[in-house]
């Protein structure tokens, strides 16, 4: 995984996944940029583990 990379996260209290772009690396989490409905560009953060 690197910076730019797309990824699919969890979202929600559901099994859906959402897709998205990898901004920042962390040792234990990623920092990425994915598009809501209502919110164009949200910053999510998610532990690397969630995130594949």
């Amino acid at each position: 995984m690197e910076v730019g990379d797309k990824v699919k996260f969890p979202f929600g209290n559901t099994k859906e996944k959402k897709e998205g772009v990898v901004v920042r690396l962390f040792p234990k989490s990623v920092v990425i940029r994915a598009d809501f409905e209502n919110h164009k560009g949200k910053i999510i953060r998610r532990k690397r583990h969630q995130v594949s």
